[in-house]
């Protein structure tokens, strides 16, 4: 099967037909950690971007700090498809570690652009190999020998705008909206070594490869970011005050970039006081626990971890659970189990975090796909939290949090914070018996107060022990089954109130297919695969949120098989379902699980289904 989507254009003069790949296929960067390339590959993705292609970066980076392989993938697609490929379509190869076995995977037809001491063209037939002596090139642009290494990787910028077609302005407009106006000098310096790159390309490399990029309008209005900066943004507009972390792999950016926001947005112009603040503990159980009691003490707090930190919390999050809590807990997961792969992506914690902490507890889990979602699931998830004085999990993974995602702008909130339950002291005249773990309205939510809160009744008792509705200590019976039951009950009450799903029903499909987060590009890529190349049709559901609501018992009762695609080994999101759904809607299930730590792709989604199916 061609990985490419071709058009005919002249016949050669051989009789055969020439073909144009335009605005379709992969390029993937292969250098040294620590050896700067990234800020070449981000211009390389922005320019195709200004150029109103769709895009996406994907950086597979390694845990040491430097020496090892990095690779930086770049997808263009003109219908809009942003998942990774699993094909690469041009190699850029600068490592000499990898360079013989990234050759050796390639596709025929591919394109090799690499440093010309590797000789990498005499490996093997079958593709299109652009030699370049980049040294030679960096000497005379950069003449202090200690920078060469950073400055080298921007003359493969000026190689591919030629070959691929590639706006040099928008390379150049690029170039310094990545330096800034502060590091000028530096901007040209980078830009000298692009239009090395570009001249040598135009008197030595004719062109053999078919691939091929041309302006478009569908990338207009939107941004680049990745989804950590996105959900810190929502965490300052969801009003936090409070936050407590210990770095970890992949969620350091996130408060590192939510520090930044909140320096700019909550300091006091007159005085310069901060309004807020961010506190690293020694460790991820001295995080929560701050979190735990800032959020007691009411203000909106939060942290950000990813799994060996969510393992570690597990204690503190069952005292929120218990002793009813607010709070907002960002895992940005990544691979285990122990350490694991702790620079590939995963969605590893969804069972675990679903049911952490000893005894009988069920936490919501929010499941962003996109930055704008990080943006406002971070905003729903505080007032979730305290709406329903529980902890709350916003579960990212790598790849949405590190990588670099096209968005739309997002969107500013527009109604107040929900605070929940929350009874001041003018609400508490009108109580007459107060108590703090009491179900008046049904819903298993309590009232509650805040401290300081100014008045008789607002004393306010906690407690992760068994206690009474009045929080007094208890280890009656009565009083812990009635307890638990109305956290139970609660939980049911959360149904109606998390996220709903995304569901698009097709009266012809016998098929359904589940998926969330990150999963979901690959997942729609590979219904567009099932319904072009083997004319089946399928129905989908994207999982916003758990707890379930009847939505999910609805469109699997509507079909005859329904596979939920997990990003794990064990398929964490269809054992829970196993946990909640009755045995006549559990055997319609199936599983389609990838585990290899990549971000998904959407061939090895339909090559797998189409396995099961048997076709």
């Amino acid at each position: 099967m061609s990985t490419f989507e071709v058009s005919p254009v002249a016949s050669s003069s051989s009789g055969e037909q020439a073909y144009r790949v335009v605005n379709d296929f992969s390029i993937q960067v292969a250098t040294v950690n620590g050896s700067g390339s990234q800020t070449a590959n981000n211009v390389l993705m922005r320019s195709i971007f200004q150029m109103g292609i769709p895009v996406s970066g994907k950086n597979l980076f390694p845990s040491n700090i430097a020496g090892l392989p990095t690779w930086f993938t770049i997808r263009a697609n003109k219908n809009g498809w942003i998942a990774r490929k699993k094909e690469i379509d041009f190699l850029i190869a600068m490592n000499p570690e990898t360079a013989r076995e990234d050759v050796l995977k390639l596709e025929p037809g591919a394109a090799v652009l690499y440093d010309e001491p590797l000789q990498l063209k005499d490996l093997r037939t079958g593709l299109h190999f652009y030699p370049v002596p980049f040294d030679k090139l960096v000497a005379p642009v950069c003449p202090e020998a200690k920078l060469r290494k950073l400055v080298r990787n921007m003359i493969y910028d000026g190689v591919v705008a030629h070959l691929l077609g590639i706006d040099l302005d928008e390379m150049r407009k690029a170039l310094y909206k990545q330096f800034g106006k502060r590091k000028a000098k530096a901007a040209d310096l980078n830009w000298n070594a692009v239009l090395a790159g570009k001249q040598f390309a135009e008197e030595h490399l004719p062109k053999t490869d078919p691939l091929r990029l041309e302006r478009m309008d569908k990338t207009a209005g939107k941004i680049i970011i990745d989804g950590n900066a996105a959900a810190a943004l929502g965490c300052v507009f969801a009003g936090c005050t409070v936050v407590t972390w210990y770095p970890i792999t992949p969620s350091s950016s996130l408060v590192d970039s939510m520090t930044g926001y909140l320096r700019r947005l909550r300091t006091e112009k007159d005085t310069g006081k901060a309004t807020f603040a961010v506190l690293q503990a020694e460790d991820e159980l001295a995080a929560i626990g701050m979190v735990i009691g800032a959020s007691w003490a009411g203000a909106r707090a939060m942290t950000a971890t990813s799994g060996p930190g969510i393992s570690l919390m597990a204690e503190f999050v069952g005292l929120g659970y218990y002793a009813e809590v607010p709070a907002v807990i960002f895992d940005v997961q990544r691979a285990g189990p122990s350490t694991g792969l702790p620079t590939r992506t995963m969605q590893g914690d969804v069972l675990s975090n679903a049911l952490l902490s000893h005894g009988d507890t069920r936490h919501p889990l929010f499941f962003p796909s996109c930055p704008a979602e990080c943006f406002q699931m971070a905003v729903d998830a505080f007032d979730f939290a305290e709406l329903f004085q529980t902890p709350v999990f916003v579960m990212t993974d790598l790849d949405l949090g590190m990588n670099n995602w096209m968005a739309d702008p997002f969107v500013y909130p527009a109604k107040p914070i929900t605070r929940g339950k929350v009874l001041d002291a003018e609400a508490l005249n009108k109580v007459s018996d107060f108590a703090r773990y009491r179900d008046v309205d049904g819903d298993g939510i309590p009232y509650r107060t805040l401290p300081g809160t100014n008045h008789p009744k607002a004393a306010y008792f906690t407690r992760g022990s068994g206690h009474s509705d009045k929080a007094g200590y208890s280890e009656r019976e009565d009083d812990y089954i009635n307890n638990v039951d109305r956290l139970s009950r609660k939980f049911e009450t959360m149904r109606k109130h998390v996220p709903p799903p995304e569901v698009s029903l097709n009266g012809k499909a016998k098929i359904g297919i589940i998926y969330y987060g990150t999963s979901r590009w690959a997942a729609e890529e590979c219904l567009d695969q099932l319904a072009r190349e083997y004319d089946l049709e399928a129905s989908s559901f994207r999982l916003l949120a758990y707890p379930f609501t009847e939505a999910l018992s609805s469109f699997i009762e509507r079909h005859e098989r329904v596979y939920v695609i997990d990003q794990n080994r064990d398929g964490q999101l269809l054992a829970l379902m196993r946990l909640e759904l009755p045995v006549e809607l559990i055997a319609k299930l199936r599983g389609i699980r990838y585990y290899g730590g990549m971000p998904l792709d959407a061939r090895t989604l339909t090559n797998e289904l189409v396995s099961q199916e048997g076709l």
